[in-house]
């Protein structure tokens, strides 16, 4: 008995120790973010492909701001208010991929943006998906989506460069 029960702690022990390493592994880290990143942003979005042209504009100038508090990233817009923590999906020097999601009424909005940070400016894609529930019994209605091409430069934050 007393053998089997030292196997068990064994296995067990071993067994949270690889899921933890895993975990490690298979998350982003806010760290891995270039500092760059952080500060204002004049961000230009030109319409690529939607299904629904019209909801979605088809090109627009807004001003964003990227910060860090914790291991948490917020951007915001100080002219609308908006406010929202995104989620991040991928760093991989330059290259940063991150989500939102922003719930109203009886819709859910997600933002998908894949950027690469290059000087002081930074070129990619913005994917959105606007989801409409009925507010019967809160089935999906529809899905409408968008992809634009953005563009940003930096207004105020440390320089990719280090000036």
């Amino acid at each position: 008995m007393k053998k089997f029960f030292i196997l068990l702690l064994i296995l067990l022990t071993g067994a949270v120790v690889a899921a933890e390493d895993f975990t490690l592994k298979a998350g982003v880290s806010v760290n891995d973010i270039p500092k760059a990143f952080f500060g204002s942003w004049r961000v230009t979005a030109k319409l690529e492909d939607t299904n629904s042209y019209g909801t979605f504009k088809p090109q627009s100038i807004d001003f964003w701001t990227l910060s860090r508090a914790g291991d948490k990233v917020t951007l915001s817009n100080p002219f609308s208010g908006a406010n929202a923590e995104v989620s991040l999906k991928t760093v991989e020097g330059n290259l940063i991929v991150f989500s939102k999601k922003a719930p109203y009424d009886n819709k859910m909005l997600t933002d998908t943006i894949t950027l690469r940070l290059s000087d002081n400016t930074f070129s990619g894609i913005n994917t959105l998906s606007l989801e409409s529930f009925s507010l019967v019994d809160n089935h999906l209605m529809k899905t409408e989506t968008a992809r634009y091409v953005i563009k940003g430069e930096k207004i105020s934050g440390e320089s990719i460069l280090g000036n």
